[in-house]
């Protein structure tokens, strides 16, 4: 089924390589390999661009036989593109001009040429006449922006594609563009769109340039679980037939899921920690880590707390399977940020929860705003009046 994807330029998985590389946190054994392998993949694409601009970063050794090798690679390439392109340009029409200029785009960006590719990319996409040709061109802007995480350029040409598809587009180039776009949400800490983008794509995912398909169902569980309400959550995740064709390959974000949606508190903090590990050590939402731990818990503890009107403090640490300590730090701390409903009573060693009356709530809010409305009513006709 990959080879239904576009081409893998850039490839991805050499950025990912080069992230692990720069975690501190990384396993060193692990660390290492990366590297080898990273090295492997750079010298097999000639990649001389951009080994020179990692080895800047990362304060690495530049292996000068290496290099002067890729370069001489490279520019024999580019020598017989441009020769080729002249010769198009004389003696062809414009199809063949055309093709050759993204031949010449696409290797730049296979070799990690940042600037060049994307002037090469622009210079082919305004010879280039057919929409789907134009979208893939669009596609392709969008992956040199996530091999860079270049926010910018992501978002920019998303923004473009959507304005093309407004124009007509074929459904593999939408549902892929949906893709796309979840992945930005998610490095963008929007996992709700995330979610939604991804689920609507699960069953007819191809855009394998991006991922694996287990990777892209991991995604779409992690997004989903901290954005969906519990009922779709079982509806689309829990019991969605594609996720489950996959989720046993998948045995920690099976645990994550399954441990919060039928209550294994037990469970939960051990998957937790292990999905802490996995996005930690995720290019993409290594930024939101801390971030998805903490609201995570959150919900975990308002999905207890909703179920009972006071529960004592010991309960809740045998519930999680940690210390009253533990549940007493951690409570305090959301509750005083204003992130749970409820009051804590140390005296006694229980927990009282506080359930909002929603619709008191809306009563009052209609009560305040009609206020509002009768006061400038009154001194609007006062005016008139006058």
């Amino acid at each position: 089924m990959e080879d239904e994807g576009l081409s893998k330029i850039p490839n991805l998985h050499i950025a990912r390589l080069k992230f692990l590389c720069t975690m501190p946190e990384y396993d060193l054994n692990q660390k290492y390999q990366a590297k080898k392998q990273l090295m492997r993949d750079v010298e097999e694409a000639s990649m001389a661009p951009f080994y020179q601009e990692t080895c800047k970063e990362m304060k690495w050794e530049i292996d000068h036989e290496l290099l002067k090798k890729m370069k001489t690679i490279n520019e024999t390439e580019m020598k017989r593109l441009s020769n080729a392109l002249e010769d198009a340009e004389k003696n062809r029409g414009e199809s063949e001009v055309r093709d050759i200029m993204l031949e010449k785009a696409e290797y730049l960006s296979k070799i990690g040429d940042k600037e060049g590719s994307l002037a090469a990319l622009r210079q082919t996409y305004d010879k280039t006449m057919a929409l789907g040709q134009k979208m893939d061109i669009i596609f392709h802007l969008i992956r040199i922006g996530f091999f860079y995480l270049d926010h910018d350029l992501i978002r920019r040409n998303i923004q473009k594609a959507e304005s093309l598809l407004e124009e007509g587009g074929d459904w593999d180039r939408r549902n892929r563009l949906k893709v796309y776009r979840g992945l930005y949400a998610l490095a963008i800490r929007d996992f709700r769109t995330a979610a939604i983008s991804f689920l609507d794509t699960i069953s007819t995912f191809t855009s394998y340039e991006l991922m694996d398909y287990k990777q892209f169902v991991t995604y779409t569980v992690v997004a989903s679980i901290i954005s969906l309400e519990r009922v779709d959550l079982k509806n689309k995740v829990v019991n969605g037939s594609e996720i489950l064709e996959v989720l046993h390959e998948l045995p920690n974000i099976k645990q994550f899921l399954n441990s919060l949606y039928n209550c294994n508190y037990n469970l939960f903090f051990v998957a937790l920690g292990n999905i802490e590990q996995i996005i930690k050590f995720d290019r993409y939402v290594h930024p939101h880590y801390r971030f998805y731990v903490n609201e995570m818990k959150i919900r975990v503890y308002k999905q207890l707390l909703q179920s009972y009107k006071s529960l004592t403090l010991q309960y809740m640490a045998n519930a999680f399977g940690v210390s009253t300590e533990y549940i007493d730090k951690e409570l305090s701390r959301l509750v005083a940020a204003g992130r749970l409903n409820c009051k804590i009573n140390k005296v006694m060693g229980f927990v009282e929860t506080n359930r909002s009356d929603v619709k008191n709530g809306q009563y009052q809010a209609i009560v305040k705003h009609g206020d509002a409305l009768l006061n400038r009513m009154q001194k609007l006709s006062r005016i008139i009046n006058v």
